[in-house]
């Protein structure tokens, strides 16, 4: 995306009109007295809130510092990330967006039910929002929780345009706490989006610079012996990735950010002895995924998703992209501890604060390896034998009947497209269904990994939030089995950088994934691919079948491990058409899109 400097260089004059006419006042357009704190860090979150019915939103690209250089990220009322904004359960609420960049924009309401026009997606339900132009998204609030906002324009997301959204309860909550703060974690890059992008497209492996050594193999050696080390070496060549593939984008280039600071700015929140503090911890990165941990408290998850659960006493939990998790936590002592969050592949991190006072400071915990996908990454594939799998030639895959797949030969395996991978047999495999009905509500789905924390952690050193944790605080209202199944594979090619549902990118496919106004279904997924996709459904809740029964949780995005097949039940009660993606953006803008119509 291009920046002239005319774009740069509108009068404050200018502004002002623009602040008039939308009931803006000079501080929302980043005109700040020179005397207002840059940081405001004692805050609940340091870019500022905005609340209430009515609230307004400007939207343009500036010049700010971050990270100590000078970046041309897009702010929301001058900051980047956005302000807080803070909604009640129950009201009605206004939200009034200018488009004061040189192109088309927009913004998504991260989780929120609203009507399909509002939910600010260009060209499904809404036109998008011209430059000089403004759009206001009306809708009823009807729940709570922590959420965020974002663009769902192109690649603007990555350039710093998302925001925290947090809706207050009508009713007391489950829970009690003397303070909150919010975390909203983000990946910045100093590149422009779009060359990010063309990198990916021209080397999948472009960004990672932690491919094994020849001290990692006589590691391996040691550990696993020479056979087991060289075969899986081959598999990975032969298949044309690294087993270090873990992220596309990486700390190469990533500054990874906590509430728009980086590490050296020491972020800092602050409490008193004693409180117990609600931490509402958002990732709005782009292609992200965090471990975070606050070593020398224990935290307890008490919403996912914006949705309460039963608590659940945690030490550390993977955050995937677009997400959120809501823990207390009560420091005891008169010391600093240190909010710790790495990102899955190890590359790199972001470290806060929470401290009695500002300037103190804690360790950073010590690093650990390098994260490597062994083979648990194929264990949704069922019991093959993967010994011999570099090499498969894979272009006739589509339809192929895998029931006799354990022990094959797959010696020819290289060059494997995923992306053929769409209609397979997978009725004999390790983790299919049971022929002859749907299984029961709740009920965890065979092939799912919902007990594993995720690659790159070993749950035996702390105690680590897992899918099966999560409990719904109560049980949902709809307690209909579902009346159908709808399985979609997500499915990838990563030497030419598609992604793609059932092999078809969103460029490719003929019309909508059809849902029936009112009907109850199963939507599984089952991820073909090595890579992790953090799947969301606009306009509608999933309730994750995790084996809790009538207790499964409610969410607004569903993590699929590589290999894994992730099952929800579905409410179909929001008519209309409505986003259905992988929140990784660059998979998103690769083809990992379709549109669900509810009618």
């Amino acid at each position: 995306m291009s920046f002239s400097s005319a774009d740069a260089s509108l009068s404050r004059r200018q502004l002002l009109k623009v602040a008039t006419a939308l009931g803006l006042s000079t501080a929302a357009l980043g005109l700040r007295p020179a005397w207002a704190s840059p940081n405001g860090i004692s805050n609940v979150y340091p870019h500022g809130a905005v609340q209430g019915r009515d609230i307004a939103l400007a939207v343009r690209r500036e010049t700010l510092n971050i990270a100590g250089r000078k970046a041309l990220p897009i702010t929301l009322n001058g900051t980047s990330p956005g302000p807080l904004i803070r909604l009640r359960e129950g009201d009605d609420a206004s939200l009034k967006v200018a488009n004061l960049l040189d192109e088309d924009t927009s913004i998504h309401w991260h989780g929120l039910i609203l009507p399909p026009e509002m939910d600010g997606v260009p060209g499904i339900s809404f036109a998008g929002i011209e430059p000089g132009q403004t759009f206001t998204a009306r809708f009823p609030v009807t729940q709570n929780g922590t959420y965020w906002y974002h663009s769902h324009s192109g690649l603007q997301e990555q350039l710093g345009h998302a925001g925290p959204l947090i809706i207050d309860a009508a009713e007391p909550e489950p829970f009690s706490y003397d303070r909150e703060h919010v975390l909203l974690l983000t990946d910045w890059t100093f590149e422009e989006p779009e060359s990010v992008f063309r990198h990916l497209k021209v080397a999948e492996g472009y960004y990672n610079y932690q491919e094994r050594t020849i001290a990692d193999f006589f590691n391996d050696v040691a550990k696993n012996g020479l056979a087991d080390t060289v075969a899986q070496r081959s598999m990975w060549e032969q298949m044309r990735m690294s087993s270090r593939d873990i992220a596309d984008v990486t700390g190469s280039t990533y500054t990874y950010l906590l509430n728009g600071h980086a590490s050296i700015d020491n972020w800092t929140a602050l409490f008193k002895s004693g409180e117990k503090l609600r931490l509402r911890v958002i990732n709005g990165s782009a292609m992200s995924y965090f471990d975070v941990r606050i070593p020398g408290l224990k935290m307890t998850v008490i919403a996912a998703d914006g949705q309460p659960v039963q608590p659940v006493p945690v030490d550390e939990f993977r955050i995937a992209v677009a997400e959120t998790y809501d823990v207390l936590v009560e420091p005891e002592t008169d010391r600093a501890y240190t909010i710790f969050a790495e990102s899955m592949d190890r590359s790199g991190y972001v470290r806060g604060t929470l401290a009695p006072r500002l300037g103190m400071v804690a360790p950073i915990p010590e690093r650990r390896r390098i994260a490597d996908r062994g083979m648990e990454a194929m264990a949704g594939h069922g019991g093959m034998d993967h010994s011999a799998m570099a090499g498969m030639n894979d272009s006739g895959m589509s339809g192929m009947d895998h029931s006799g797949m354990q022990g094959m030969d797959h010696s020819n395996m290289q060059g494997m497209d995923h992306s053929a991978m769409a209609g397979m047999d997978h009725s004999n495999m390790q983790g299919a269904m049971p022929a002859g009905g749907l299984l029961p509500v709740g009920a965890a789905q065979p092939g799912s990994r919902y007990d594993q924390p995720g690659i790159g952690i070993d749950p035996g050193k702390r105690r680590v939030l897992t899918y099966r944790d999560l409990k719904a605080y109560s049980p949902w209202p709809d307690r209909r089995p579902p009346g159908r199944e709808l399985e979609l594979q997500l499915t990838g090619n990563m030497e030419r950088y598609m992604w793609s549902f059932d092999g078809k990118k969103f460029s490719e496919v003929d019309g909508p994934i059809l849902f029936e106004h009112g009907e109850r279904l199963r939507l599984i997924f089952f991820n073909t691919t090595m890579m992790e996709h953090p799947i969301h459904l606009h306009g509608m809740w999933m309730e994750l079948e995790n084996g809790a029964g009538e207790l499964i949780p409610r969410k607004h995005t569903l993590n699929a491990k590589p290999g894994e097949r992730v099952s929800a039940l579905v409410s179909a009660d929001a008519p209309g058409s409505w986003a259905f993606h992988c929140h990784l953006l660059y998979h998103m803008d690769a083809g990992m899109f379709r549109v669900v119509k509810v009618a």
